[in-house]
């Protein structure tokens, strides 16, 4: 397999295919030289570099474990190939044309797609895994590169739909894998939720209700917590935490025995409507377009007309409607002069004439006040006053955008912080009407001017990792309580800061994030050749959702729903009855979705959406036909796949 990428997703994504499926990997990347650190400036200078310090040398004493970047991570089994682009020459020397896989994950979009289109080129059977941001440009490049090796293959005639197999595309964003989990993060009890192709997967963090009970189990218990989850200054779970960690997919007797501890618990199972039509900016009311004052004037010279009118009347004794008329005329200086009339008459004049006046200046004042607030709509807000219990989002880069737009959804209130007017994130900002704060935040005055003091977590999202650390640091420096959240690239860098402002800050709750760690199991996932839905983390661990066919698994085929559920492994969520033609049967032998499942009484039929059947039966018997949704850690979907890839290949013994 081949990854090519030029940051800490790439390394990340290799040491995944090699550790956890045990696969051969060529990884290109760019020249070291091209990749500097960016030195810590601005005024936590001393406070970064004696916690970098620290952060060295905790991982000196490690020997520089895996998934380092810089290269240290590649192992004896990947071979590292130095190159600026991936240009057809490139892909060629590493061996595009004879790989099972190819992983493109640039931060650049168009430099994913010139890669793509040549690599397809290359090799019409090869797996391709683009990572784009634009998700809508990602569904049109999905197909026609699948179209593409499709007839270079000769498989299937033109625009006839086919299934998912081996020469398939899979785009993914690792903006939109990582965004729910930080924000899970930063907000506790919020919602995980997968959407792919269709299919939402939701899942809720649930803390249990009080000590010594067992938290709602929901549809069913996806992970248990670490016994230290609720500690600030507990360790957060990991791979080798042991039985004090985070357990995904324990079975009935693990989560009874589990009592104080918080659980992810399955939520929904559905099929997702059609995506919204993009917000359109919304028309402000017409009493908002002007102010108070300025409505009280414009009603006094409402009021003045209407008596001048009367007095008109009553003076000349002409009908309402004329003498109105007559008015309007004076008011806009239109009529001619009341040289022989009566002295009333005159009098009424010279008045209507003051009054078109004073009505010229509050007519121009509103035609202002208009035009100012319509501007205003497309500029930045200001935090407004009085503003508590908000949430802080330095960053609106591509993983910033996702995020807020992600808080706006759940209605947490949120106050930007960017550097520059031109980013990515600013449109959308400005659409759903977020307060922003221009200005670098390493500078003095700019969190304060995002109401840092009063907010209820920090969400440090921006590209550089020492930029996230600073305003880390001078955020605890004003509030030693304040729930932090920090995305850093490297996951040992994570950790080690995790530690150090872990022991710093023992009452605070401090969470640090890597992008690379959160998005590397739903790509490598993609490249073994299956659709992965999505990853949900749990704590420093990732549960993979994936839609697979059951034939060719010998872990599922014939074996019922109950019997093919291994803990700690998979456990299979729901049936795909679309893909199968038809509702799964309910003969003798099959078991039946009208058997009695967990929670139901013998013959409740499972719940169905849209031919999605979830709340399957125990004594469901899975046939080779059915496509299921299961949930699965890397190692459990490794076994899954690794093994009839190798079949595939012809490999003995497979894994």
């Amino acid at each position: 397999m081949v990854v090519c990428g030029d940051d800490g997703l790439a390394h990340r994504l290799a040491a995944e295919l090699r550790g956890v499926y045990g696969e051969q990997v060529v990884l290109v990347v760019p020249p070291s030289e091209t990749q500097a650190r960016q030195p810590v400036v601005g005024r936590a200078r001393a406070a970064s570099a004696a916690l970098l310090d620290r952060v060295v040398n905790a991982t000196v004493n490690r020997g520089g474990g895996a998934g380092t970047v810089g290269g240290s991570d590649t192992g004896s089994h990947a071979r590292e190939v130095e190159a600026a682009e991936p240009t057809e020459s490139v892909l060629a020397g590493v061996g595009v044309d004879r790989a099972a896989a190819l992983a493109l994950v640039y931060d650049d979009d168009e430099t994913n797609i010139r890669a793509a289109l040549t690599a397809r080129r290359l090799n019409p059977r090869l797996r391709l895994v683009l990572r784009l941001y634009n998700r809508r440009l990602g569904r049109h490049i999905e197909e026609l590169l699948d179209q593409a090796a499709e007839l270079a293959l000769g498989d299937r005639p033109h625009g006839r739909p086919g299934r998912l197999d081996d020469h398939s595309t899979t785009v993914l964003s690792d903006a939109d894998t990582t965004a729910p989990a930080l924000v899970a993060t930063a907000l506790v009890g919020t919602s995980k939720v997968v959407d792919a192709d269709g299919l939402l997967l939701r899942a809720v963090e649930r803390q249990p209700p009080a000590a010594g009970e067992v938290a709602d189990p929901g549809l069913c218990t996806l992970a248990l917590l670490s016994a230290t989850s609720n500690d600030p200054a507990g360790a957060e779970g990991s791979e080798d935490s042991g039985e004090r960690g985070p357990q995904l997919l324990p079975d009935g007797d693990a989560v009874s025995a589990a009592t104080g501890r918080g659980t992810v618990v399955l939520e929904q199972v559905s099929y997702s409507g059609p995506p919204l039509p993009p917000v359109r900016a919304r028309v402000p009311p017409f009493a908002s377009l002007f102010s108070r004052r300025l409505r009280w004037s414009l009603a006094g010279l409402v009021a003045a007309t209407v008596a001048l009118a009367v007095a008109l009347t009553l003076v000349t004794g002409d009908n309402a409607l004329h003498a109105t008329y007559v008015t309007l005329l004076d008011l806009f200086a239109i009529n001619e002069p009341a040289h022989n009339a009566a002295m009333g008459r005159q009098i009424l004049q010279l008045l209507s004439g003051l009054v078109g006046l004073l009505l010229l200046p509050v007519l121009l004042a509103a035609v202002l006040e208009a035009l100012g607030l319509f501007r205003s709509a497309s500029s930045l807000r200001k935090p407004p006053r009085g503003l508590s219990g908000h949430v802080v989002l330095l960053g609106l880069g591509k993983i910033g955008t996702r995020v807020l737009t992600r808080l706006r959804e759940l209605h947490i209130p949120v106050v930007c912080v960017e550097a520059d007017p031109e980013a990515r994130g600013m449109a959308t900002a400005r659409r759903l009407r977020v307060p922003v704060v221009l200005g670098d935040v390493t500078e003095e005055g700019v969190l304060e001017a995002a109401k840092i003091h009063r907010a209820d977590a920090l969400l440090a999202l921006t590209s550089v990792d020492t930029t996230n650390l600073e305003a880390t640091l001078y955020a605890r420096s004003l509030r030693s309580d304040l729930r932090t959240v920090l995305r850093l690239y490297d996951d040992d860098f994570a950790q080690a800061v995790y530690r150090t402002l872990r022991a710093a800050h023992p009452d605070a709750v401090t969470r640090s994030r890597s992008v690379s760690h959160l998005a590397a199991p739903a790509f490598a996932g993609a490249m073994m050749g299956r659709q992965i839905l999505g990853a949900i983390p749990v704590e420093r661990r990732v549960l993979l959702f994936a839609a697979i066919e059951v034939g060719g698994h010998p872990q599922l085929e014939g074996k019922t729903v109950g019997e093919a559920f291994r803990a700690g492994a998979w456990r299979v969520l729901a049936l795909d009855t679309a893909s199968t033609g038809g509702a799964a049967g309910t003969g003798p032998g099959t078991g039946g979705v009208t058997g009695a499942g967990p929670g139901q009484h013998s013959g409740t039929p499972a719940v169905r959406d849209s031919g999605l059947v979830w709340d399957l039966p125990d004594t469901y018997v899975l046939r080779r036909e059915d496509r299921v949704v299961l949930a699965a850690t890397r190692r459990g979907l490794a076994e899954l796949l690794g093994r009839r890839g190798r079949e595939r290949r012809g490999t003995p013994g497979g894994r």
